[in-house]
């Protein structure tokens, strides 16, 4: 008899997010779902873990049928404790997202969305994070559940290299001028960044991180410009940073 795919979902924006409850409905009919997502807002943590503190799971029941559980920690920490305490085996696939505000070119460095299937792709478990480029959470992300859905069940039913990790950015377009999905490469762009200086009721200095997106990158085979162009974006990401065009110079022109 052949088993029943298990799908974890998690999110960095959580449990409470109108993009989870998308993702949920969109991938809920592909397979048993699982869902282990943080108790509250997680955004910007990138890979972080819960390090000298406790971390607290608790099994919800908001989602229907769906098992759910909250946890106090980071994504990063809820995919791990997915794995380790509460899935009985390893799931099939890991799903993030669907994330408020898109996670293309070097945001995916920050990204907690990401860095949830970054982790369950360092287990081996083939993952996509999704993200829309929208940060209003009364959105509507009718297209965002189809493109998760698609890719999903794309996923599930190829035969990927265990560590396989997609990042998937969905545009903020009219249903009539989107026009579907592109495998691409990540954009080189930036946050140009620096830090507004204001004062407190009581005098003191605070600051507030600000700063303005630069794309330095003119190809049209990038996940910036299929976002700009209505496109969704599928990049296809790997999480060893080794430069290896760097290494083969060096290691033929420095000596040690």
């Amino acid at each position: 008899m052949k088993k029943e795919k298990l799908i974890l979902v998690t999110n960095d924006d959580g449990i409470t997010s109108p993009g989870i409850r998308t993702l949920i409905e969109a991938v809920e009919t592909l397979g048993k779902v699982v869902v282990v997502a943080p108790d509250s807002p997680q955004s910007g943590k990138g890979h972080a873990i819960t390090l000298g503190f406790p971390l607290r799971l608790n099994q919800v029941d908001i989602f229907g049928d769906i098992e759910a559980w909250t946890c106090s920690g980071t994504p990063v920490d809820c995919v791990k404790l997915a794995r380790d305490k509460i899935l009985e085996r390893a799931p099939d696939i890991c799903v993030s997202g669907i994330n408020h505000g898109a996670n293309h070119s070097i945001n995916i460095i920050y990204s907690g969305t990401m860095s949830a299937a970054m982790e369950a792709a360092i287990e081996g478990i083939p993952s996509v994070g999704f993200s829309y480029l929208n940060y209003d959470y009364e959105a509507d992300m009718t297209t965002c559940g189809e493109v998760a859905h698609t890719v999903t069940k794309k996923m599930l039913s190829t035969e990927l290299p265990k560590h396989t990790l997609f990042n998937v950015n969905i545009p903020d377009v009219d249903a009539k001028d989107y026009k579907g999905i592109r495998i691409t490469r990540q954009a080189n762009a930036k946050w140009v960044e620096e830090f507004d200086e204001r004062r407190d009721p009581h005098g003191k200095k605070y600051y507030w991180l600000t700063g303005e997106f630069k794309n330095q990158d003119t190809g049209n085979d990038t996940d910036v410009w299929a976002l700009e162009n209505g496109y969704t974006s599928l990049v296809p990401v790997q999480f060893d940073l080794t430069d290896y065009r760097l290494m083969k110079k060096l290691e033929a022109d420095w000596r040690f």
